[in-house]
């Protein structure tokens, strides 16, 4: 993601991709949250659609495709240095869906990329509230 323009929050997307009980992370090769564990996603593009974006960001990062339905929630993402001031302010848009199709591979914005139970995604280092976003949509999906 590209850091925010001063004073203006940049939209992105988000996307929880599922299949057979896991979720797909990929561990995130820029900053902001280098290093870090995170569900595929980056910046909406001018003029084109959330859903669109959506799309084309998973499958940038992983090489996926998956059934993306409507936005399924949205969330502030803002860093803050060490005296509180924000460095990057993100409003992310966050789809969910079952994978579809394609050959796992880390794209260029991603160092990895996995598919991981819940418990494995609480033990990762990741960006911030991604474990409780896994845990709580997973949740909402039907008993296998």
């Amino acid at each position: 993601m590209l850091p925010s323009v001063s004073g203006h929050p940049r939209i992105g997307v988000s996307v929880l991709c599922h299949m057979d009980g896991r979720v797909l992370l990929i561990k995130r090769s820029k900053d902001p949250y280098k290093h870090h564990w995170s569900l595929p996603g980056g910046h909406l593009e001018y003029g084109e659609t959330l859903h669109d974006a959506a799309v084309r960001e998973l499958f940038e990062e992983t090489g996926l495709t998956a059934d993306l339905g409507e936005p399924i929630e949205v969330v502030d993402a803002i860093q803050k240095d060490q005296d509180g001031s924000p460095i990057t302010h993100y409003v992310l848009v966050v789809f969910f869906g079952a994978y579809q199709s394609g050959d796992l591979k880390p794209g260029s914005d991603a160092l990895e990329s996995a598919w991981l139970t819940g418990e494995e995604v609480g033990q990762r280092l990741t960006t911030p509230g991604t474990p409780e976003r896994v845990r709580r949509l997973m949740a909402t999906l039907p008993a296998v």
